[in-house]
């Protein structure tokens, strides 16, 4: 199956200039939530997140926050944390330097944060020397392949579960494209969560 996908621990050393888990001494989890925010599914989430009493890291689309200022606000009312996501939710392999660092730009004058997630993991070496210093590079251990269109749910969940280790950054998405499979995952895997001893923390961007 070709989601939900693990990173393996081999590629913190390769890539060692992105953050793709964290060291815990808990059974603390990192759970992330991209391409929003969205009224109705944004909303949605949070409310899942506060059964639990957990907290998570929005990273937004400049284009987003600025259609629904309410419930961006909503996020950082509820403790939550976010960060940057472009502007235009743009590929950095496919596009040029000087636009990509302006419409992350763009999108910070929106979104307050020093973290910065590149929309599909994609992003250039070039990308990265210009943003490192500015920006801590979120990328993630484990991809729940929400946005999979074909995703077959009881086994993505199953593994979801199976895969699910301390420290890890969990990526799900907030958007239009995943709010069926949202819908299914999100809610059974934070009771799995719950049930076996863990929390969910957002990332610190200080």
């Amino acid at each position: 199956m070709l989601y939900p996908q693990v990173i393996p621990p081999a590629i913190d050393k390769i890539f060692s200039h992105y953050t793709w888990r964290k060291k815990v001494d808990e059974k603390t989890v990192y759970l992330t939530f991209d391409d929003g925010p969205h009224p109705e599914i944004t909303s949605w989430v949070l409310q899942q997140l506060k059964e639990h009493n957990y907290k998570a890291t929005f990273f937004c689309v400049g284009d987003n926050v600025q259609k629904y200022p309410d419930t961006y606000r909503q996020i950082l009312a509820e403790g939550h944390k976010t960060g940057n996501h472009t502007f235009n939710h743009l590929k950095g392999w496919k596009t040029p330097i000087r636009e990509y660092v302006g419409n992350i730009n763009q999108c910070r004058e929106l979104v307050d944060s020093r973290l910065f997630r590149p929309p599909y993991g994609r992003i250039t070496t070039a990308q990265t020397q210009v943003l490192k210093d500015g920006y801590e590079i979120i990328m993630w251990t484990l991809l729940s392949g929400d946005f999979y269109p074909t995703l077959n749910l009881p086994k993505a969940l199953e593994k979801l579960k199976k895969k699910t280790e301390a420290g890890q950054i969990i990526v799900f998405h907030d958007s239009v494209k995943a709010e069926q499979n949202l819908r299914f995952l999100l809610p059974a895997y934070l009771k799995f969560l719950d049930e076996n001893g863990f929390r969910s923390e957002a990332l610190s961007d200080s």
